[in-house]
């Protein structure tokens, strides 16, 4: 299963960590996915959905 919100489609991204010493090394910056039970084409499923696709009201929470 991939690591991508369903509604926005935001995945991870790579970056760099850097130490004290400058010691650089590969990161991935994931996204806050959540697993809830939305409303999709009039039928309640379970999706993972970012936290700020939550937050701004892209998914409508089932009851």
């Amino acid at each position: 299963m991939a690591k991508q919100c369903e509604v926005c489609g935001k995945k991870p991204v790579m970056g760099r960590q850097a130490s004290h010493a400058n010691n650089v090394t590969a990161r991935r910056f994931e996204p806050n996915l959540q697993k809830i039970r939305a409303v999709v084409d009039g039928a309640t499923r379970r999706v993972r959905v970012c936290t700020r696709c939550i937050r701004s009201n892209k998914v409508v929470k089932a009851a």
